[in-house]
């Protein structure tokens, strides 16, 4: 029995679950969110040390039962639809050029409404940590950032619908999926963490960037399997290029570290948590303090700062003591109020290394996580915009 499958099975004994009860935990290559059922009860001999074991399993654990359908309820050739090609983008000149005009770092709702409604956005993998509400955190960022107007087709897996991979999902497939995609839909993939999901967010930045394997297989999301080659075409170029060594616009990892590096799937990344490799351009990291799950020391101090091994360009964000860790990405509220919505869409980050935000307005609806939707909305605008530029200049004559 490999240690993956005794901790399934030391948790659902830690939580008083009969081992019948327990579905076998799922395997790495399987589904993209496999959910975790914790037994709310404990049992009243329970030792410390058995509560401390248990705390640890919880955080690695990746459940007890799995969502993933039948195979008789894949269709390949219905799902591979729903991926957008940019060789059906066929943008008028007048799009063209408005397009063409935008400022990155200037991307109004307007903007939005009558310039990008109808293009493609980034593909956004979102990577959740161990447990179902972690989750559905990111559920609920997928529906806030379409309701911002971000693509819905570029937040939902066409495989199942879901708006997450789980943070055991291989790194190396991970990579793979990130080369199909920008393969098929010409622009370069983006990638968020929340929690453990954060860890394998750099771990996947750190096998682009050739740290554990020269050669990584292109992983096909649809069908979920290796493809026969370890280089893609690069839509900008057309030439066939490895999977290891490409470099994607924009990633972020939020309440990542603290005691999630004891759990042996992260000893790897014990070292290097903190260090940017080059396989990215940008990088913003997000602590709180008061948080031993995501943050070192409680998550204050330098000891949480990200910083580049090369040329990155990365940011550290504090966010709020009071934000919660679980939670932080649960932003579909915001949503109910324009006033809130058009705070977002104007905010700008000071662009400093390290930067503490602060929320000096008071709006007429509940706003918290704001700081967190707002910051990653202006860098998902922000790239949005670069990569379709510079999709539209490689192609110039593709209208």
């Amino acid at each position: 029995m490999n240690l993956r499958n005794r901790l399934g099975r030391i948790f659902c004994l830690c939580g008083g679950v009969r081992l019948s009860q327990c579905a076998a935990v799922p395997r790495r290559a399987e589904g993209n969110s496999p959910h975790l059922h914790a037994p709310s009860r404990s049992r009243s001999g329970v030792t410390v040390s058995r509560l401390a074991l248990c705390v640890v399993v919880l955080l690695a654990a990746t459940g007890c039962k799995t969502t993933r359908p039948p195979e008789s309820a894949w269709h390949p050739e219905e799902q591979l639809s729903k991926v957008p090609s940019y060789r059906d983008y066929e943008p008028s000149r007048e799009t063209r050029d408005r397009i063409m005009a935008l400022d990155p770092e200037r991307v109004s709702d307007k903007d939005i409404r009558e310039v990008l409604a109808g293009a493609p956005a980034p593909r956004l993998i979102t990577i959740h940590g161990g447990l179902l509400p972690l989750e559905g955190s990111l559920a609920s960022f997928a529906d806030f950032l379409v309701g911002m107007g971000y693509p819905r087709a570029s937040v939902k897996n066409p495989r199942d619908g879901s708006a997450a991979f789980g943070y055991y999902v291989s790194s190396e497939k991970l990579s793979g999926v990130l080369a199909w995609y920008y393969e098929r839909e010409g622009l370069r993939p983006i990638l968020i963490g929340h929690s453990q999901g954060g860890i394998q967010v750099v771990k996947v930045l750190y096998r682009l960037a050739g740290d554990s394997a020269k050669n990584i297989p292109v992983w096909n999301p649809v069908t979920w399997e290796a493809e026969e080659r370890c280089d893609f075409l690069d839509p900008l170029t057309g030439r066939a290029t490895p999977v290891v060594g490409l470099r994607i616009p924009y990633a972020s990892a939020v309440v990542s570290g603290g005691l999630g590096r004891a759990l042996p799937n992260q000893w790897e990344m014990n070292g290097k948590l903190r260090d940017i490799p080059d396989s990215v351009e940008e990088f913003t990291g997000f602590q709180k303090g008061l948080d031993a799950l995501g943050g070192d020391f409680l998550g204050y101090g330098p000891a949480n700062n990200y910083k580049a091994k090369g040329w990155a360009c990365v940011r550290n964000v504090r966010l709020p003591a009071a934000y919660g860790h679980t939670n932080i990405p649960r932003t579909s509220h915001l949503l109910k109020s324009r006033q809130i919505k058009d705070w977002i869409n104007n905010y700008r980050p000071s662009g400093e290394p390290v930067e503490t935000p602060e929320l000096n307005v008071t709006f007429d609806s509940d706003s918290s996580h704001i700081l967190w939707a707002a910051d990653v909305w202006f860098s998902l605008k922000k790239h949005w915009v670069l990569e379709l530029q510079r999709l539209l200049r490689a192609h110039p004559s593709n209208v």
